[in-house]
């Protein structure tokens, strides 16, 4: 293929972003096409288990992700950390309470789907089931059926919405934390700290990134710098020769042809 057959697409700059289901790229999205017009995004919808594949292959160029992250090959900076609920039916006895703790799941069947992001250290509480459903979809369609409860970050409850079901903040259990992800390297890509300073709610002038390198070694031209004001008259004698006003300077008396008003007192000198 010769040069003049290439697309003008190939060589422009891209943004590739991934992000988990429950997360909401939207209002970064809105800046970076405010800041960056020609530099176009695309985001890429993933499950947990392709996030951190589309990174290593590099079909996404930044992810938003769940911890943990391998570092090994991975860089990740933590953006938030999300509530825990409880999904339940809305004629639950739990439904009554404003929030539910660990033990007041004690005797209820709590599922465990396999894409749980939550990260138990042992075992969600309650009594487990039979079989782990395979996805939080899965189990939220048991739950609607009556079989069992879910916890899940607040996010994926409201991700999952229905009508039939409702769900209640749980306390004394872990929480899911949400971060942005992407290839470990010396100094992060152009555009993946243009990001960073979005995400991090850096302002047009600090971001970091090609924008502001691009703005480096730019000196301000002249007519644009601030002038300095003149200095005012600095007070003091006035210049020889110079007509001032106030009292007039006092005559020297005794001088010769001087009037006698100006002489001063004491006895005539003998004439010889």
């Amino acid at each position: 293929m010769t040069g003049s057959d290439t697309s003008p697409s190939h060589s422009s700059p891209s943004f590739r972003l991934a992000y988990v289901p429950g997360v909401t790229p939207s209002k970064w999205v809105r800046v970076w096409n405010e800041r960056l017009p020609d530099v176009p995004l695309s985001l890429l919808a993933v499950t947990p288990a392709e996030a951190f594949g589309a990174l290593r292959e590099g079909t996404a160029d930044a992810g938003l992700v769940r911890l943990p992250v391998d570092r090994d090959d991975l860089s990740a900076i933590p953006l938030y950390t999300e509530t825990t609920v409880v999904v339940i039916p809305k004629d639950h006895l739990l439904a009554a309470a404003e929030e539910v703790s660990a033990e007041d799941l004690a005797e209820e069947l709590v599922l465990h789907p396999l894409d749980d992001t939550l990260g138990w250290e042992e075992r969600p509480p309650g009594r487990p089931a039979n079989e782990r459903p395979a996805t939080t979809a899965d189990a939220i369609e048991l739950v609607a059926a009556g079989v069992g409860l879910l916890a899940v970050p607040q996010s994926l409850a409201r991700l999952h919405h229905r009508k039939d079901l409702t769900y209640r903040t749980l306390t004394g259990v872990p929480q899911s934390r949400v971060a942005l992800s992407w290839q470990a390297a010396d100094e992060a890509p152009d555009l993946v700290e243009e990001f960073i300073g979005i995400v991090r709610g850096r302002t047009v002038n600090s971001t970091r990134g090609r924008r502001a390198e691009a703005q480096k070694g730019q000196k301000q031209p002249r007519d644009q710098k601030e002038r300095k004001p003149a200095k005012p008259a600095r007070s003091g004698k006035p210049a020889a020769g110079s007509r001032t006003t106030g009292k007039p300077t006092a005559r020297k008396t005794g001088g010769a042809g001087g009037s006698g008003r100006g002489r001063t007192g004491g006895k005539p000198r003998k004439r010889s």
